[in-house]
């Protein structure tokens, strides 16, 4: 059995070796000035988001693809990916002269699609999700001969990805004292974490997930692989929203990645904007996963002036994504919050309630008339901290207001905001859920055919946001008794919903 030297070493010399750079280009690592400032170290950003397909993973592909024996390529290549990894196979490919397929979900946005024929592979959109497009890619290779490309589960696409590493500890003067890595399946952790550590043991590895897609870190503290559950990872960073970790990258991490963040969908959001008014570039949420760990990181730990590098992974973003993000990202920096705020119906309470909170800027106000005795209004105001909030709060509870804290409220960030109107006061037996559905062509077309004639809709509201997965909230009409029946017809429709009908964002101003 190989010793941990033996291990790395077999690593290093994969990644010396690699001949990535025949498709991949050195990418700067840059002094971030801004975000060093505020974060009170010393922090550097290796900037993927600049490789000639926006992202990484061209690294890897080319390391798999440039060492298939001459043979085996006249068959060509075949992988599966809604993302990046297609990207990095079909540009592999091309420079080799080998023909490559990518098997790419229905749901897919266009952008990604049209991307990966430009760069000369041949697409077939099949299924919703990774799962059906993998299942489809194995067996076309397995009719057709032709040679499955992993996206990070196969130690020559990792030694691609480590050529990042290796990079890092060349650009950065003196050493790092962490290094901060977005994981998805675990290739780029897992070749960052073997160059680093055979350099300097001392080196700080440290993964991000997200908090919905968190496989790594589960199955480091089950020390075992884990499979979370598809039908509930998170979707806002598609690019690493993954259910299992892979087996080898596991096998590595378990041996040199020292710590693992969590970070949710407005810390992510925020970490876009940090990397864009640091650099003027648009990370992918994947992207910016790992800016948004080491804020988290920073901020929980007192520790002093470090060395950290955050690798900026990639920017294949939908420009329609951007409203959505740009919304989302003043939450992550904790600058704004949202109440739902009771007030009397009466003249002069919109001026008394401005007053109590000052000269703090309001971003949205929202009303509408609902009884002769209350009115309900949702307000989003900015704040400079999160401690700010608190303050907000006394002072208006104080002042003998009663508010609802909306900030964490998924619905209302999503929906609510956009639909506030009233309640309608004839219906006594509304439930409420929420949905995600793959967002192709017929998708909601397809979601109002399921659910048939037999339920009557109250409430509707979809809006899109230029990624795979849309969101919807839907109100029906039904009794108690019919609750069921209703849950079994919405669980055979296939897609992932929540119910929110005791949802205090639902309460104050839909029902």
């Amino acid at each position: 059995m190989a010793t941990h030297k033996e291990v790395l070493e077999s690593y290093v010399k994969k990644i010396l070796t690699s001949r990535v750079y025949e498709v991949a280009t050195e990418t700067p690592l840059d002094f971030a000035p801004q975000i060093s400032s505020r974060l009170g170290a010393e922090v550097f950003l290796k900037r993927e988001d600049l490789q000639p397909i926006f992202s990484f993973k061209n690294r890897g592909a080319y390391a798999k693809i440039s060492n298939i024996p001459n043979g085996q390529r006249k068959k060509g290549v075949i992988a599966a990916s809604a993302g990046n990894h297609a990207q990095g196979v079909a540009v592999a490919a091309a420079h080799l002269n080998i023909d490559a397929t990518i098997v790419m979900g229905l749901n897919t946005p266009e952008i990604k699609v049209e991307a990966v024929r430009r760069l000369g592979a041949k697409v077939i959109l099949h299924g919703d999700t990774y799962d059906d497009a993998s299942d489809y890619m194995k067996k076309l290779s397995r009719n057709s001969g032709a040679v499955i490309i992993p996206p990070y589960d196969d130690p020559d696409v990792i030694a691609g990805q480590g050529t990042v590493g290796m990079e890092i500890l060349n650009q950065i003067p003196g050493i790092p004292d962490a290094i901060f890595v977005p994981v998805g399946g675990g290739g780029l952790i897992a070749g960052v974490a073997a160059y680093a550590k055979y350099l300097n043991p001392n080196i700080r590895i440290i993964g991000v997930e997200s908090e919905g897609s968190d496989c790594l870190n589960q199955a480091l503290r089950a020390n075992r692989r884990v499979r979370l559950n598809s039908e509930q990872l998170d979707l806002f960073a598609d690019g690493v929203s993954v259910a299992q970790v892979g087996r080898i990258p596991f096998l590595l991490a378990r041996n040199y990645v020292d710590e693992m963040v969590l970070v949710d969908t407005d810390e992510i959001c925020a970490a876009i904007k940090d990397i864009f008014d640091e650099t003027r570039s648009i990370a992918e949420p994947a992207g910016a996963l790992a800016i948004a760990g080491m804020k988290k990181y920073i901020f929980a730990r007192a520790r002093g002036y470090e060395r950290y590098v955050a690798i900026v992974s990639g920017a294949n973003v939908n420009f329609d994504r951007l409203r959505h993000i740009s919304e989302r990202a003043e939450y992550g920096e904790h600058r704004e919050v949202l109440f739902g705020i009771t007030i009397p119906e009466k003249k002069g309470s919109f001026r008394r309630l401005c007053k109590v909170l000052g000269k703090r800027p309001i971003t949205e106000f929202n009303y509408r008339y609902q009884n002769p005795q209350k009115a309900e209004v949702f307000m989003g105001l900015k704040i400079s901290e999160d401690s700010q909030r608190n303050k907000v709060l006394s002072n208006l509870n104080e002042s003998g207001y009663v508010v609802e804290d909306m900030t964490g409220n998924e619905m209302a960030k999503l929906h609510l905001r956009h639909m506030v109107g009233g309640g309608r006061p004839e219906i006594n037996s509304e439930l409420v859920y929420r949905f995600e559905f793959p967002e192709r062509p017929g998708a909601l077309r397809q979601f109002l055919d399921q659910l048939g004639k037999t339920w009557n809709i109250t409430l509707f509201h979809y809006r899109n946001h230029g990624a795979a997965w849309g969101r919807v909230l839907v109100g029906f009409d039904v009794s108690e008794r019919n609750r069921r029946r209703l849950v079994q017809t919405l669980r055979s429709i296939g897609y992932r919903f929540w119910e929110e009908t005791n949802n205090p964002a639902y309460t104050k101003f839909l029902r």
